[in-house]
């Protein structure tokens, strides 16, 4: 833990640092602004480490108030690196080929200029990611199969992810979710990882919450790696409380339709084997993998239907989708598989850090699954 704080502060204060730099021409000419920007930068850096400390020894209300401030700045400061990287890096390329390019605009990183249009489109950004994060939007996913019976009515799932329920987010980032499932009336609800991302003080009420919905084929949930950050014994109770049951490792068979199968996240180190899982509950019915990471095993090719799974929010802010593409390819939307099936990633129904999301905008997802007969 300890070697991880201190990547992380040594990260977080380059960051600060290269910001710092670049807005500079903004704040010289006032003797007191350069320090007060680093004083107030210093804060920030240390910002999530007090929210630990503060929320472990009983002050939850400093805890959440900290919390609040230190998460929009982090997304703010990341616009603003970001941005800043974008610029020099545009100006590095515009000198090499100035040779043969002499008409390219050369954009210094470092400038009045530079730095007013930096804090002007990072606050326009900012803003518009607090909007976007509030607008949680339905997915709807059409699917059909020779495994379901061509009579009746699509089976309705729905699928919620990366809710992240905890300290930042509670009864007001909850019910806006339960509304818009009690309108979808789903025949069964997953939730594919990482529902709970706090102490269980902090989860009072909510599982109450959960028990609004109560599909006719009921509700089923994995592990996500906040699970297991938080505590999986108290993540776990509050899914079973709130009426999901936890598939760890198991394979059943819902209503004669389908059988669902869901493996632990590793973040558990646990020894599931998913191949063999799936091969053990093979079966004739429309399969589904709940698995909380976008990350397809060739081992199971054609041992299942649909896998789904969240966890990369799809970089929750750009340009971070760039680099979490690196590490999940399939971290947005449907995709089809060698060896046959579909993996859908959600690009998550809550938020993790920064309560802003810009570029990916929450979901909750809706499959409508045709049955063609056998």
């Amino acid at each position: 833990m300890i070697p991880f704080i201190l990547i992380f502060l040594t990260l977080y204060a380059a960051m600060h640092a290269l910001v710092f730099w670049g807005m500079y021409p903004l704040l010289t000419g006032h003797r007191a602004l350069p320090t007060l920007a680093w004083a107030w930068m210093g804060l920030m850096i240390l910002a999530p480490m007090a929210v630990r400390l503060l929320d472990r020894n009983g002050y939850n209300a400093a805890a959440r108030s900290l919390a609040w401030v230190g998460y929009s700045w982090m997304g703010m400061l990341f616009l603003a690196f970001s941005l800043l990287v974008i610029v020099g890096l545009w100006h590095l390329v515009a000198l090499a080929l100035r040779g043969f390019r002499p008409s390219l605009p050369l954009l210094s990183p470092y400038g009045p200029a530079c730095s007013g249009l930096v804090l002007l489109a990072v606050l326009i950004a900012g803003i518009y990611g607090f909007y976007e994060a509030a607008d949680l939007r339905v997915e709807k996913v059409a699917l059909s199969t020779d495994k379901l019976p061509a009579a009746g009515q699509p089976l309705r799932l729905v699928q919620v992810s990366d809710v992240h329920l905890g300290l930042l987010h509670r009864e007001e980032a909850l019910a806006p979710i339960i509304s818009l499932l009690q309108e979808l009336k789903p025949d069964l609800l997953v939730a594919t990882g990482d529902m709970v991302d706090a102490q269980m003080d902090h989860l009072d009420g909510l599982h109450e919450m959960w028990q609004r919905i109560d599909p006719p084929l009921g509700k089923y949930a994995v592990t996500g790696n906040h699970e297991y950050h938080a505590g999986v014994d108290q993540a776990l109770a509050f899914l079973q409380r709130s009426g999901f049951r936890v598939l760890r490792g198991e394979a059943v068979t819902v209503g004669g339709l389908v059988t669902l199968v869901g493996v632990d996240d590793p973040a558990g180190k646990s020894s599931q084997n998913e191949t063999a899982l799936l091969s053990e509950g093979r079966n004739d019915l429309f399969t589904i993998l709940l698995k909380h990471r976008p990350r397809f095993d060739d081992k199971s090719a054609g041992l299942f239907d649909l896998q789904l799974s969240g966890h990369a929010h799809r970089g929750q802010i750009f340009p971070f989708n760039l680099l979490t593409g690196v590490e999940y390819p399939l971290q947005d939307g449907i995709y089809e598989l060698a060896g046959g099936g579909l993996l859908y990633t959600s690009r998550g129904t809550g938020t993790w850090g920064p309560p802003m999301r810009v570029g990916s905008p929450p979901e909750i997802t809706l499959f409508e699954i045709v049955g063609r007969g056998k």
